[in-house]
């Protein structure tokens, strides 16, 4: 039993992967906010507990609703994954999804009553996604569409993770928080389309990847395009910050992270190579971690060893 749900989760949901970055997402947005309301002092640690466990079943929860939604091609064309080889059944993956959401509850009753209601809203648009907001077969053709109607849960579970700060000393979202929440969305294309570009030696039937429906060099060159608007709006985020470091902070950064990731990019176009398309999907998450951890904890670090 254990190590059938330790493959799944290595499979599907690998923790030691997506742990760092969902600490560093649901750390930051806590530290931002908490920054933003010029709170000295560290962000409590039961506000850090409940937006990284909140934050950790949200994605494990989009991941079961994947699975729920692709099922049957799954079945057709990627008979490997577990679900469809019986590692795990739908049913199995229903009840981790129904114990996660009383997890969430719990935490949300732990900080305030109020956040139950953000939850409610978080999860109301998870389940319409789950459902191609019923018009499934309209949605899935039109891929830019489908692209940031699904990307925009990433803003809603950034923003239940910085409401762990403010809203339960009753207080409204601190002036700038939006900028944050926009960086989360364009962030998530920059990881959707990273992770879904590869060379055609690796592109599979039926895996509707960005490489696939718009070529090589233009799922690239769109992926460097979105990279660098986000690494814009991650600028004009950083400037929403008290003092006059961050912005100068943020923008060495982001512009030394990103250029790095463009050259590996045109690397990439100019050689196109099999298996080239990981270190794309693998730049979109070091960009990812670098971004959000210079937003939120290396400030909020700073401003406790130096108050």
């Amino acid at each position: 039993m254990t190590n059938r749900w330790w493959t799944y989760q290595s499979e599907r949901f690998p923790i030691l992967a997506h742990g760092p970055l969902i600490l560093a997402f649901s750390f930051c947005a806590v530290s931002y906010s908490r920054l933003l309301r010029n709170d000295d002092g560290f962000p409590s640690w039961k506000a850090i507990i409940v937006a990284f466990a909140s934050c950790l079943i949200f994605f494990l929860q989009l991941r079961i609703a994947d699975e729920f939604k692709d099922f049957d091609e799954d079945s057709q064309f990627r008979p490997y994954r577990p679900v469809p080889r019986g590692l795990v059944n739908l049913r199995e993956l229903a009840a981790v999804f129904v114990i996660g959401a009383v997890i969430q509850l719990g935490l949300a009753f732990l900080l305030n009553i109020k956040m139950a209601m953000m939850l409610l809203g978080v999860w109301i648009y998870l389940a319409l996604m789950s459902k191609e907001f019923f018009v499934r077969e309209w949605i899935t053709k039109r891929h830019i569409t489908y692209m940031w109607t699904h990307m925009l849960i990433m803003p809603l579970v950034d923003f239940y993770a910085t409401a762990c700060d403010w809203l339960p000393l009753d207080q409204a979202p601190p002036a700038g928080l939006y900028w944050f929440v926009i960086v989360s969305f364009f962030n998530g294309i920059v990881i959707e389309i990273g992770r879904k570009v590869r060379h055609p030696d690796d592109e599979e039937d039926g895996v509707n990847t960005y490489s696939a429906l718009w070529g090589v060099k233009r799922a690239v060159t769109v992926w460097v395009v979105m990279l660098w608007l986000t690494a814009a709006i991650a600028f004009m985020t950083a400037m929403q910050l008290p003092g006059n470091r961050w912005h100068l902070f943020g923008g060495i950064v982001f512009t030394t992270v990103a250029t790095v990731a463009s050259m590996l990019a045109i690397k990439f176009i100019v050689k196109p190579m099999p298996g080239g398309g990981k270190t794309i999907e693998a730049m979109a998450g070091v960009w990812t971690l670098v971004m959000y951890l210079s937003l939120g904890a290396v400030p909020m670090i700073w401003q406790s060893m130096n108050p």
